[in-house]
């Protein structure tokens, strides 16, 4: 697949714990070949590269890599379930609403704020997600010159 990053598949899915077989790499290639993409474009992207892998098997390889913290889920795909490849450690995202751009954001300060308010409710902080919905600065002259 044209664009795709050289990455050792099969050794990131071993760190995680994974067994790196067939339909977990091909998936993790299809993926790495855009920015995000939902479990029917995966799927599309293998039929189109001749990888015969059923749409049951690509959903749930995909939530098999959520779930060890391979790939992000993101809801910014017209309600379904985007998957992104992102970088090592914790982030969060900033999604265009318009262009569906998504920005990783580090240096994530916001566990103290959510101790508090966990603990002030009687709940103990596991873990958070943010996404955060806007338009780029690009859809934002889009939509000022119309």
């Amino acid at each position: 697949m044209a664009g795709t990053r050289q990455l050792d598949y099969a050794g990131l899915l071993a760190e995680h714990g994974l067994r790196p077989t067939r339909q977990r790499v091909s998936v993790l290639v299809a993926l790495a070949s855009r920015d995000d993409a939902t479990a029917q474009q995966i799927h599309a992207l293998l039929a189109d590269d001749g990888v015969r892998v059923g749409l049951a098997t690509v959903y749930r390889t995909l939530a098999w890599l959520a779930e060890h913290g391979i790939v992000d889920t993101l809801m910014h795909h017209r309600g379904e379930v985007c998957y992104r490849l992102c970088g090592e450690g914790h982030h969060h995202h900033l999604v265009c609403s318009g262009c569906h751009r998504v920005v990783e954001l580090g240096d994530c300060e916001l566990d103290p704020w959510l101790a508090d308010l966990t603990a002030e409710h009687g709940f103990t902080l596991e873990a958070h997600t943010v996404e955060v919905t806007g338009l780029c600065s690009a859809c934002q002259a889009v939509g000022t010159a119309a």
